[in-house]
C-alpha cells in the first residue's frame, strides 16, 4: 500500500473514531442531564432501566442473548 493511501486509511479511521466518541460523550451528558432533571440526579432508576433496555434490545432480535457470550 502506498504511503499516501496509508495515510488517508488512518485519517480516515482515526476520524470515525473521534466523532465515535463524540457522539458517545454527548449521549452520556445528555443522560446525565435527563437523571439530574427528572430524578435529581439519584442514577438508579436510569441505571436499572437502562440495563433491562439492553437486555431487551439485544434479545429482541434473535430470541436469545448469545451476544452476552462475547463478553
Amino acid at each position: 500500500m502506498p504511503k499516501k493511501n496509508l495515510i488517508r486509511y488512518f485519517t480516515k479511521n482515526l476520524i470515525v473514531v473521534v466523532s465515535l466518541v463524540l457522539i458517545w460523550r454527548g449521549v452520556w451528558y445528555g443522560l446525565d442531564w435527563f437523571d439530574q432533571v427528572l430524578f435529581g440526579g439519584v442514577h438508579i432508576y436510569t441505571v436499572i432501566g437502562g440495563i433491562l433496555l439492553g437486555l431487551a434490545l439485544l434479545y429482541i432480535p434473535d430470541k436469545d442473548l448469545k451476544e452476552i457470550e462475547k463478553l
